[in-house]
Order: C-alpha cells, then sequence, then structure tokens
C-alpha cells in the first residue's frame, strides 16, 4: 500500500491530482469515487472530507482537500521533484501568487462566464475583477514560456495550466495563441499524457 492516496472521480477537478502524482513519479493509490451514485455524500467519505468533494489526498495520516493547497504540499513533500520554488528564492512570491490565481481568480472568472448571474456584480465584488484582465494577465505570464516562472516547471504550472486546457476545452477561455502554445506543451509532457490515460481507462472501467 502506498503513502499516497488520491480519492479520485474519472475526470473531475481531482484529474489535475492525477496528472500533479504522475509528475512526482511516486508511488500512489487511487479510490475512485462515483459521483453519479453519491458516493462522495457518504459518512465514509465525508469523514474524509466534510465538504463532499474531490480531490482529497492521504499522505500518511495527513488529509489534505482543494486542488491548489494539494499541489503545493506535493510539491514541498517532495523538493527533490524541483516542483516548487524553496522559501528564501526570490522568485517564490510569482510561485504562490500563481497557486493562488488559479482558484481564486481564473476558476471563478471561468465559471461565472460558464453561467452568468441575471445581474453582473459590481467589479469591486468580484475577487478576479473582471474576465478579460484576468485573461490578459494569464496569457501575458504564458507567452514566454516555456512555464510561468521560465524554464522551470512547477506545480503552479499544474494548477493553472489545467484551467487553461480545460476552459479552452469547453470554449470557456478565448483560444489565444499563448493559450493554445501553452496547452501544447503541457500535453506533451509524459506525465500530463499518462495522467489522460489513466483517466480513461478509469473513466471506461
Amino acid at each position: 500500500m502506498a503513502d499516497l492516496t488520491l480519492y479520485h472521480a474519472a475526470p473531475s477537478r481531482s484529474s489535475i491530482i492525477l496528472w500533479m502524482l504522475e509528475e512526482l513519479g511516486e508511488p500512489y493509490d487511487i479510490k475512485l469515487l462515483k459521483l453519479s451514485e453519491g458516493e462522495n455524500l457518504r459518512p465514509e467519505y465525508l469523514a474524509v472530507n466534510p465538504m463532499g468533494k474531490v480531490p482529497a489526498l492521504r499522505h500518511g495520516d495527513t488529509v489534505i482537500t482543494e486542488v491548489a493547497a494539494i499541489c503545493t504540499y506535493l510539491a514541498e513533500a517532495f523538493p527533490e521533484k524541483n516542483l516548487s520554488v524553496p522559501i528564501g528564492d526570490p522568485r517564490r512570491g510569482s510561485y504562490l501568487k500563481w497557486l493562488f490565481f488559479g482558484p481564486g481568480c481564473f476558476e471563478p472568472a471561468v465559471i461565472d462566464r460558464a453561467a452568468p448571474r441575471k445581474d453582473p456584480p459590481r467589479r469591486a465584488m468580484l475577487g478576479y475583477g473582471d474576465f478579460d484582465t484576468t485573461m490578459n494577465v494569464v496569457a501575458k505570464a504564458v507567452e514566454l514560456g516555456p512555464w510561468l516562472l521560465g524554464e522551470q516547471f512547477t506545480a503552479a504550472d499544474v494548477v493553472i495550466g489545467a484551467n487553461v486546457r480545460w476552459g479552452m476545452m469547453f470554449k470557456l477561455v478565448p483560444e489565444r495563441e499563448s493559450f493554445i502554445d501553452y496547452a501544447a506543451r503541457i500535453a506533451a509532457r509524459p506525465a500530463a499524457q499518462r495522467a489522460e490515460a489513466k483517466d480513461k481507462e478509469l473513466q471506461a472501467g
């Protein structure tokens, strides 16, 4: 039994952690949950994550939930994989910014675009401000490439990259050249390919 266990639904937000685990290359187990059957709302899983959502990750006796938190945790739990930026490195500020920007700005902007409110909220009420600015900030960050922090691929690219790919797949993120190129670089990563293949197998099974 591996020290790492992913509570997963295929496909879902937990697919991002499946990719992150493949980037680590460490042994892990999967506990598959069928959201359509409400397995995520059963008492045994609510004891793991009271929110009744996936992903959740168990590492020994530690349970972590929320995509960006799990990616941050894993990157720092296995520093030899070079997926994080250590304390004291001036690039760490940018690294942390992007980890929080994914769930704090990018994803809410995309979801609001997918399910617009009846009455548009005032810009100041939204944590991300407005959709176009959010897209412009990310597009500018990835256009130089290859990754958000230049030559180093990090957990921040897993968080932001997954959102960019998912958003373009459902036509919720504009298909700008910088996004298309960034998504292509991600798709070429062996770990991303392994995770996608594994997700398809799990979904089929």
